[in-house]
């Protein structure tokens, strides 16, 4: 503070002016607020997620991204250049992983289409009229269903899905490992493509006009809770590689989002998720129907690599907590 003597005063005194201080933060804080994101972005990138929780706090990682802006503010408010430096490497790394999915790298969309829907059913708690409605208006070739119980089959097919997709490989079961495929045209089952683990996950041969024949798997493993963190991964380790061969599409619930290092391994074998071609790879898709917004993005539509992308859009159905997802795919030529 500083004192001023009014000494011409006719009442005398002192009169105190007080000075006004700046707001100080101290340059610990901002260190403890970059070192949590910086450790997220510094595990993202090399792919150091182990256990379950690690593992499905890495499903945030587009919401970190947002948050990391917050340390690179309090650390030039304190004026803490190693703490900025840090704290906008931090955000920029988390930012490169994250924003390019709601750009997409879609090509020109040229080829066969091939229209492709998967949906997890909650059980089998999907409403049919609902899920009917959605495939009249969006016309799929293929609908991959997980969670596909022997009573959610027989009220499809009371709803009219037989007219619409008349051939299928299903497996379906009362509990969360019944999963099924259907189509506009003759599948056959494929027995041994791949090592299953986890729920059923049928796979076939679509004979598709002008394309010839092509390979769909439905997808659905165990999601990473818990000690299922070993047998989700040991999953989608398992799903075969891209050919060169045929064109191959695996569509369904994979529990796992683009932030996850064994879903990226997986994708670096000759794929690419087609929402994320699209610039939709940031639309969440569970869980749905509840009192707050979806979160995550586990549902997904993975392309050979081959494939061009036209169009993605994700869908609220009542009665499943997932959204389902909905890719317009061309398809090169044999």
């Amino acid at each position: 503070m500083s004192v001023d003597v009014m000494a011409d005063s006719g009442v005398g005194g002192v009169i105190v002016t007080p000075v006004r201080r700046r707001l100080r933060i101290s340059k610990a804080l901002a260190w403890a607020a970059v070192t949590p994101f910086a450790a997220w972005a510094l595990a993202r990138g090399t792919g150091l997620e182990r256990g379950s929780l690690t593992t499905q706090l890495m499903t945030a990682t587009p919401y970190a991204a947002a948050g990391s802006l917050v340390p690179v503010l309090i650390a030039a408010l304190t004026r803490n250049r190693a703490a900025a430096t840090i704290a906008l490497i931090t955000t920029a790394a988390l930012g490169f992983s994250v924003l390019p999915r709601a750009v997409g790298s879609a090509g020109s969309a040229t080829g066969t289409p091939l229209r492709v829907l998967t949906l997890n059913t909650f059980f089998g708690g999907a409403e049919p009229e609902v899920v009917m409605d959605l495939l009249r208006r969006l016309r799929p070739d293929v609908l991959s269903i997980q969670e596909l119980t022997p009573g959610m089959v027989e009220e499809l097919d009371g709803a009219g899905l037989k007219a619409l997709l008349p051939y299928r490989t299903l497996e379906a079961e009362w509990n969360a490992g019944g999963t099924g495929l259907y189509a506009r045209y003759p599948l056959t089952p494929l027995e041994d493509l791949f090592e299953v683990i986890g729920h059923n996950m049928p796979a076939a041969t679509m004979a598709l006009p002008g394309t010839g024949p092509i390979e769909i798997v439905a997808v659905h493993p165990r999601p990473p809770l818990g000690s299922q963190v070993y047998e989700w991964t040991a999953a989608i380790n398992a799903f075969p590689s891209a050919s060169p061969d045929t064109i191959r599409i695996l569509a369904g619930d994979f529990n796992a989002s683009l932030d996850h290092a064994v879903m990226r391994r997986f994708l670096s074998r000759g794929y690419a998720d087609a929402a994320d071609r699209a610039g939709q790879g940031l639309t969440p898709t569970w869980p749905a129907n509840r009192s707050f917004p979806p979160l995550i993005t586990i549902d997904h539509v993975v392309v050979d690599q081959r494939v061009n992308v036209n169009a993605v859009s994700v869908h609220t159905v009542p009665g499943t907590d997932h959204r389902a997802v909905f890719a317009d795919l061309r398809l090169p030529s044999p």
